[in-house]
Parts: structure tokens; C-alpha cells; sequence
């Protein structure tokens, strides 16, 4: 299955209040492992930065004037996440953001029953603990020291891992082998039928070694037994 794992930074916390998005990240993954496809793009906000926000991912306004408008660059993010899930950590505020933006531009929004949120994962699987990704990256041993600030794209790779160990990790695929005689097709028999010989060849058959001592063995140990003073083996 194709997944999509994105994340994104923005003016503030609320699009309803007037905050846009400045920065999206996405990484494909298929059958949950990473095929090395991502999508990154800055925007352009057309308003100000807040100090609060540029604190924690560090774009300011005069470096996204530069960028492109949503409106102008929007069609090459819904090619790429196409009809896919769509992973993210606290999604309801990406997905608000996400939809937000398309909304302004006469695009239909993302259908909410495409959002997999890993924090809600996470709390099913870990309640009680922290739930940041800073935690679950620290949780199960993802190197983030290259994070010195929020990027959409960093953070993004980052979730991807973290969304695998949550799903069931490294052993995510791995399956008991199927039954090799039931599984087996006729040669040359109706489709669908099983083989009635055993998928695998018999194993050659071997006598049952002797486990009882023989009669010069049991002499040789009375031998030995006679030859210790006080034995009590002997009685």
C-alpha cells in the first residue's frame, strides 16, 4: 500500500485566525518502507512572520517572499500524494492547514478518512508516556541530531521511521511460511487443485541407534567398578 508521511510548518496554530502554511514535506512509502520519493516546497504566506514562529523552524518573511504563492505550485503536491493515506503527527493540524489552503484556492479538500494520525497510534500503544516526536524518535532509538530546528521535510523523514516502529517495526512483512504441501499446485493438474505428493522430497530413513550397553561394555564397567576401594556401586 502507498502511504504518504508529510508534515508542515506555518505562521502560527490556528488557519481560521488567518495563519498559512509555509513549508510541506512529504515521503512516499510503500508497503511501509521508503521508496526514496519526497516532495518539499516553501510558500510564499503573503503576511508576516511571527517571532513565536520563526523561533521554531527558523523561515523568515523576507526568506519566503521569494517563494512561490500555494495557488502557483499546488497541482504538483496533490499529483504527488495522489489518492494515497496520508501519515501525520497531531494530522488534524496538518490536515486543517492542508485543506485550509486548498480551500482558498476553489480546490477540494483532502477527505479526513485519508489522515493517519501517529499520535493517536501512539497513545493506544504507549499511554501515559510523551508523545512528541522528539520523545518516539528518543523511544526507539531514531537518530534526530541533525534536528536543530522543525523542518517539514526532516520532520517528515523523521515521522516516517517512527510510524514503521509503531506499526510493528522492523518485522513489519514477515510471515510464517506457508504450508509447502497444502500451497503446492499439480503439475500439470486443474488450477486450483493441490499436489498429492509431498512438496518436499522424504528424508532418508536411518535405524534408531542402540542406547543399551553392550555385553563387553557392562563387563569393562564392573572392571573398573571392582578397581575403587569402598565403591558404593558395587553393592
Amino acid at each position: 500500500m502507498r502511504e504518504i508521511v508529510f508534515d508542515t510548518e506555518t505562521t502560527g496554530l490556528d488557519p481560521k485566525t488567518g495563519d498559512r502554511m509555509v513549508e510541506i514535506g512529504c515521503v512516499e512509502m510503500v508497503g511501509r518502507i521508503e521508496t526514496g520519493n519526497t516532495y518539499h516546497a516553501y510558500y510564499n504566506p503573503q503576511r508576516d512572520m511571527p517571532a513565536a514562529a520563526e523561533a521554531v523552524h527558523g523561515l523568515s518573511s523576507a526568506f519566503l517572499a521569494t517563494k512561490p504563492l500555494f495557488s502557483e505550485i499546488a497541482q504538483e503536491l496533490l499529483e504527488f500524494i495522489g489518492d494515497a493515506p496520508l501519515v501525520a503527527h497531531n494530522a488534524g493540524f496538518d490536515f486543517g492547514f492542508l485543506n485550509s489552503e486548498l480551500v482558498m484556492i476553489d480546490r477540494e479538500p483532502i477527505s479526513m478518512d485519508r489522515m493517519v494520525d501517529t499520535v493517536a497510534i501512539a497513545r493506544k500503544r504507549h499511554p501515559g508516556a510523551k508523545l512528541s516526536l522528539d520523545a518516539l524518535c528518543t523511544r526507539y532509538g531514531i537518530d534526530r541530531s541533525h534536528r536543530v530546528k522543525h523542518g517539514a521535510l526532516l520532520d517528515a523523514e523523521l515521522l516516517a521511521q517512527v510510524y514503521v516502529e509503531l506499526k510493528g517495526g522492523r518485522q513489519i512483512g514477515l510471515e510464517l511460511a506457508a504450508d509447502p504441501v497444502a500451497g503446492s499446485i499439480k503439475s500439470g493438474g486443474v488450477p486450483g487443485g493441490y499436489a498429492e505428493e509431498p512438496a518436499t522430497p522424504a528424508k532418508p530413513h536411518r535405524e534408531p541407534r542402540p542406547h543399551r550397553a553392550s555385553a563387553e561394555e557392562i563387563a569393562r564397567h564392573k572392571e573398573f567398578v571392582a578397581g575403587i576401594e569402598n565403591a558404593i556401586w558395587a553393592s
